[in-house]
């Protein structure tokens, strides 16, 4: 749970503030951007309290996945091969992790 809270709320963060800084009329996303990013921090610390470091790092690294999906979706960012067979190997690296 801690880990979805983490990768969700960098991903939020993220894209807000690429939205943000991009339409400069849409002031309000910025400062809702830095509250995902206070709320993943805290997810982490949490998570880090509970889990190993060489477990929580890595698997907080699938946000990477899913920024990736979306920038291509929401932003409209022309995401060239290279970057999605990353994306793919930060996604098996994660799977490898859980089991």
């Amino acid at each position: 749970m801690l880990l979805a809270g983490v990768v969700f709320s960098t991903v939020c963060a993220d894209l807000l503030q690429s939205h943000g800084m991009r339409r400069g009329g849409a002031k309000w996303k910025i400062p809702l951007s830095i509250v995902f990013m206070a709320a993943s921090f805290f997810s982490f610390t949490q998570l880090l309290r509970i889990a190993d470091l060489s477990f929580a790092v890595p698997a907080s690294a699938g946000s990477l996945v899913l920024e990736t999906a979306l920038a291509r979706v929401i932003l409209k960012e022309n995401v060239d091969r290279r970057r999605w067979a990353g994306a793919l190997l930060v996604a098996a690296g994660v799977a490898l992790l859980s089991h």
